[in-house]
Formats: structure tokens, C-alpha cells, sequence
């Protein structure tokens, strides 16, 4: 062995022991008489000690040795006079009696510190050294330690880990696959996995009644700062379940995580909210419960006095931030600009400010009375003191609009607290969506999710008003994972293909082998899928999951490390039998 202790084990009951340690030179500080170097290795910090008075050639070579150094070093523990207590080997050194130069290192391109001075796009080309950084680095611990503590739970709930293909067969839902052209099936293409979700069907008509995995999965769709084109689930089923069972299991494991990962013990049921709800109070069904600010409808109570904008919408809502009746016209013009941003989408913006002695002001107060005013405000659920926030137009519309604006103001307020955690499981969602474009029905999440029982009548007359038996976990305003009650009976299978438009033999021909294995008695059964990246960086109190994986893909796809995706050769092309098209200019 190169090394007898890392560069964060050692301590003042170590004092007087002879060492050796290895790593990468993080620091180097010469005065004069003495040179002190910071060694750094995966485990933390340790300071050495040349002296000039004790080794002159010793203490010479360490000042030529430059950052990223890789080098060994023995000498003996001695107590710090200058204690640094912001590591945790902050307390002794090492002073060094000899060492060696592993490798030299060239200048990195940025510094190797929590505050870099990389840009992103530098930090991506050289992930290697990114990596070094003790952010990353504890990041990457992190999702080590995630992926065992889930390994753990579900062991210890009867699950088996079980691997499923990941060439499989292309089919038209959800987001794009990513397609493998076969050699030795000319013309013939596999697709990467979006998930497991028919394998995990089949486990459960095999038999395995509780499976899960930790799988790579991928999706061909535009990226932002919670999407990769490759991703990690913790992916999972279960046989003989209905929706609480699956609810109250997966509860368990996300309380086992708090617990564990982040030490928080949640002793009390998650809440849960129904779709609809979460749609009407917070404008998205994924709320963040950390602050109230609900969205109100008030298209009632402005409609019909004159003011055109409220008069000829859909739906007017509002929300209500507290403590804001003083902002300025100069506040008030930067969240008109918000909500016009592309991103939010809205034409404009009202403000109501309810001052801390009960006065009411607006621009608007010239198309009402005072007392219409103080019916808006009573509405909105305002406290005095408080900036009533007023959007208007088609109802999804303004809803969605009036989300952005409540976390803008959650953020604007501090009332986003990264250490605290309010999660719940969303319910009842609309099990189809009607796509304009292809005017035919989509499914909400997939075709194999189950109708509630008692709106299953409604999937012929009324497809829109279906709701799926499905779930979200959220937290934080961060949807974590989503599943559903799976389809277990063939003809309803059918029908559910009937209504996205499928006829019979594309039904067969894409998902043939499922319909035919429920033919050979299917459990009933159900699951969920937690987006492990997702999870992984809301615990590390990261905004972007790419600070997560080990090497991600940037906004555009590409691993700029790699120069990937690549152009491959002639030859390649030719066993694949495969010609490239040039895009038009």
C-alpha cells in the first residue's frame, strides 16, 4: 500500500505516530522558514509541514511542487499551534520527513475549490477535475449512500432486485426513444428503455409479486435543469395491492430516507391532495407546501365593473404576499416583467396593495368602489400589510401563470427554506389528454395505468373526464416519482388502446405480448418510479440534477468531455446499412 491513513482520518490521538499519506496537492503556502501544503484525497484535508531548519532539501523540493500534484508523504503527527477547526483534521499535521512525486499535474484550467472560478461549460469539459471539488465529491457520497439506504428498505420489505433488458422494442407513447439500428437485423432498430414498465408487468405475471431496480433509463425530449437524456429510477412494483398499500410502502421508504440521509424523523402520514385541488389552490400538481400564498378566484367578484381585462376573461385569480404592501412602482413593474417572460406567458399583471392600516390602493380603483376593493381582498384571504397579486385570461393559462409568480415571491420573501421538507402524495389525475395537434387522446402517464373503477363507464362516452388510479410523490414543488394501479385485465387493456386511438392489430403489434401474457392469469398489481437524480439533488440542496452525475450531458445533449454525439465512419454506416441525410441548410 501506497499509504497507511487518508487524508481524513487522522487525529490528536494519532499525535506521535509515523504516517504516509497520498494525494493531490490542493494548496501551498511558503513563509520563509517554513512551507505548509495542503494534501487532499477523497477522505478530506490534511496540512504537511516542511522546515527549512530541519530539511532544507526537503523543504526546497516542496515549494516547486505546483496545485494537483499527486505526491506521498511520511512523517509524524504532531498537535497544530494554529488549529484549523473547519476540517475536521484541523487539529494536527504531519511533519514531513520525505516524500515523492506520483505525477505532475499542468496548470488546471480552473481552481479546484467549492467556489470555482470554472464557468459550467469548462467544468463539464473536464468532469474529471470538476469531481475533485469537495461539493462534488460529497455529492457523489451522497447518492452512494441514497442508492444503499434504498437498497436496504426494499430488501427489508420482501422486494428482489431484478435487471430487465435495455434493448427493447420502440413504441409511439410518451416522450422520443432513443433508437439502436440492429447489424444483424438489417433495417431493424432496438430502443433504449423510457422505463422498465412492461418488463416490470411481466415480473408481476411471473410470479416475483415485490421487484425493484435501480435502472438507467432514457428519454429523447428537451432538457432543463431536472432532466438528463439518460437518468437513474428507483424503479418498483408490487402484486396483490391496492392504491394505499402501494402509498403506504413508499412512504415508508421516503421516511426511512429522511431518517436516515438527512436525519429528520417524520413520525405523521404524508397529506394528500386530489388533482383538481392542486390545480384550482397552486396552479401546478406539483405545490410546493413549504408557504401558503393559495391561489383565489375572484372572477366574480372584478368581473362586470368596467375594467376589459378582467371583464372578458375566462378566470381571474390572485394570490397574496405578505408583508409587500410597500413595494414600490419600480418592485411592482419587475413582476409585470416576470409574468411576460416567454417561460410564464402572461399579458400582464394587477397589484392591490392592503396597507398595514386597513387602506386599500390600487390602479385599478377607479373601475371600483372601495368597498368592491375590500371584497377583492377579503377574498384573496389577505392579511394587512399585504401586495394582492391579480392575473387574468383562459383559466389553465392563468393558473400556470400565477404558480410562477407564487414561487418567484416564495423565493423574492425567503420562504423557500432548502432545509425544510414538506412532502405529499397528488392524486386523481386525468388519465387521458386530448392532443390538439393529432386530435386524439394521450395517456396522462401510460396506456397500461388503470381507470378509477367507478369512472371506468366513462371511457367510451366521456374519455376527458376519466381519472387514472394514479399518484405522485412531491416535495417541495419537486415531482420525486409517480405511479399507478397497472391494467391487469385484457379487455379492459383493449379498451384503454381503443380510446388513444389504436386499432386492434397496432395494439397487437405493439404490445401483442402483453395482452397475451394476461391472458395466463396477471395479479393485480401496481407501482412507482422515483426519479433517483431528482431526489438525490433535492437532498444535496442542489437546483440542478447535473450536480448529481458523476458525468451528465449538458442543455444541448452533448458530453462535452467526450465531443459526444459523435459522427461514426463510413464502414460502420455500411454494416449497419445505414445513409445519412444531410439536414437542408
Amino acid at each position: 500500500m501506497y499509504r497507511t491513513h487518508t487524508c481524513g482520518e487522522l487525529r490528536l490521538k494519532d499525535s506521535g505516530s509515523r504516517v504516509t499519506l497520498c494525494g493531490w496537492v490542493q494548496r501551498s503556502r511558503d513563509f520563509g522558514g517554513m512551507t505548509f501544503i495542503d494534501l487532499r484525497d477523497r477522505y478530506g484535508i490534511t496540512q504537511l509541514v516542511f522546515s527549512m531548519e530541519n530539511n532544507a532539501d526537503l523543504c526546497n523540493r516542496a515549494r516547486e511542487l505546483g496545485r494537483e500534484f499527486v505526491v506521498s508523504a511520511t512523517g509524524v503527527v504532531r498537535e497544530r499551534s494554529n488549529k484549523n477547526q473547519k476540517i475536521p483534521t484541523g487539529e494536527i499535521e504531519i511533519v514531513v520527513e520525505e516524500f515523492n512525486v506520483l505525477n505532475n499535474s499542468e496548470i488546471p484550467p480552473f481552481t479546484i475549490e467549492d467556489e470555482t472560478d470554472g464557468g459550467e461549460e469548462l467544468r463539464m469539459k473536464f468532469r474529471y477535475l470538476d469531481l475533485r471539488r469537495p461539493c462534488l465529491r460529497d455529492n457523489m457520497i451522497l447518492r452512494h449512500r441514497m442508492a444503499r439506504e434504498v437498497r436496504k428498505y426494499l430488501d427489508s420489505m420482501g422486494f428482489l432486485e431484478i435487471e430487465t433488458p435495455v434493448l427493447i422494442k420502440s413504441t409511439p407513447e410518451g416522450a422520443r426513444d432513443f433508437v439502436v439500428p440492429s447489424r444483424l437485423q438489417p433495417g431493424t432498430f432496438y430502443a433504449l428503455p423510457q422505463s422498465p414498465q412492461t418488463f416490470k408487468q411481466l415480473l408481476m405475471v411471473a410470479g416475483f409479486d415485490r421487484y425493484f431496480q435501480l435502472v438507467r433509463c432514457f428519454r429523447d425530449e428537451d432538457l432543463r435543469s431536472d432532466r438528463q437524456p439518460e437518468f437513474t429510477q428507483i424503479d418498483c412494483e408490487m402484486s396483490f395491492v391496492e392504491q394505499n398499500d402501494i402509498l403506504q410502502t413508499f412512504e415508508g421508504l421516503a421516511k426511512h430516507l429522511f431518517r436516515e440521509i438527512k436525519g429528520i424523523d417524520i413520525r405523521e402520514d404524508f397529506p394528500r391532495m386530489n388533482y383538481a385541488d392542486a390545480m384550482s389552490r397552486y396552479g401546478t400538481d406539483k405545490p410546493d407546501l413549504r408557504f401558503g400564498m393559495e391561489i383565489h378566484d375572484i372572477t366574480s367578484e372584478v368581473r362586470g365593473k368596467g375594467f376589459a381585462m378582467f371583464d372578458q376573461a375566462e378566470f381571474t385569480g390572485c394570490i397574496s404576499a405578505p408583508g409587500c404592501s410597500e413595494y414600490s412602482r419600480k418592485q411592482t413593474d419587475e413582476l409585470t416583467e416576470f409574468v411576460r417572460r416567454p417561460q410564464v406567458g402572461a399579458s400582464g399583471l394587477v397589484a392591490i396593495k392592503y396597507g398595514v392600516d386597513g387602506t386599500v390602493k390600487s390602479s385599478v380603483e377607479k373601475y371600483y368602489t372601495p368597498e368592491e376593493l375590500k371584497a377583492i381582498v377579503e377574498k384573496a384571504a389577505a392579511e394587512p400589510g399585504s401586495l394582492i397579486l391579480i392575473m387574468s385570461g383562459r383559466r389553465e393559462k392563468t393558473l400556470t401563470a400565477l404558480s410562477e409568480l407564487r414561487l418567484e415571491m416564495g423565493n423574492r420573501l425567503g420562504l423557500r427554506d432548502r432545509n425544510v421538507f414538506r412532502p405529499l402524495w397528488v392524486t386523481g389525475f386525468p388519465l387521458l389528454e386530448w392532443d390538439e395537434e393529432e386530435k386524439r387522446f394521450f395517456a396522462k402517464h401510460h396506456p397500461f395505468t388503470s381507470p378509477l373503477p367507478e369512472d371506468l363507464p366513462l371511457l367510451e362516452t366521456d374519455p376527458a373526464a376519466v381519472r387514472a388510479n394514479a399518484y405522485d410523490l412531491v416535495i417541495n414543488g419537486t415531482e420525486i416519482g409517480g405511479g399507478s394501479v397497472r391494467i391487469h385485465d385484457s379487455d379492459v387493456q383493449r379498451r384503454m388502446f381503443r380510446a388513444l386511438g389504436f386499432t386492434p392489430d397496432e395494439a397487437e403489434a405493439q404490445f401483442g405480448f402483453l395482452i397475451n401474457a394476461f391472458r395466463y392469469g396477471a395479479p393485480p398489481h401496481g407501482g412507482i418510479a422515483f426519479g433517483f437524480d431528482r431526489w438525490t439533488a433535492l437532498f444535496a440542496g442542489e437546483d440542478s440534477i447535473r450536480e448529481v452525475i458523476a458525468f451528465p450531458k449538458n442543455n444541448s445533449g452533448r458530453d462535452i468531455m467526450l465531443d459526444s454525439p459523435a459522427e461514426i465512419s463510413a464502414k460502420q454506416l455500411d454494416e449497419l446499412m445505414i445513409s445519412i441525410r444531410k439536414p437542408a441548410r
